[in-house]
């Protein structure tokens, strides 16, 4: 009992390490986020000028072919 005892008292501590971390460096996280949600915003962006694009090419060929 006292090895179950042990291995959940290193696994309390263990949280308890990782929040604490979490808690004093939560600025880390924000700028992490903060990136992640820049990043996605960019390809979202970048995604949709390529589909204007795309289909200004398929009008100019469609123009192209008619005259």
């Amino acid at each position: 009992m006292d090895v179950v005892w042990s291995i959940g008292a290193f696994m309390g501590h263990s949280v308890e390490a990782v929040l604490g971390y979490v808690e004093t460096h939560h600025w880390i996280f924000g700028f992490l986020v903060g990136g992640y949600l820049f990043y996605l915003h960019d390809r979202a962006v970048h995604e949709r000028f390529s589909a204007i694009e795309k289909r200004l090419d398929e009008i100019r060929k469609r123009l192209a072919i008619e005259y």
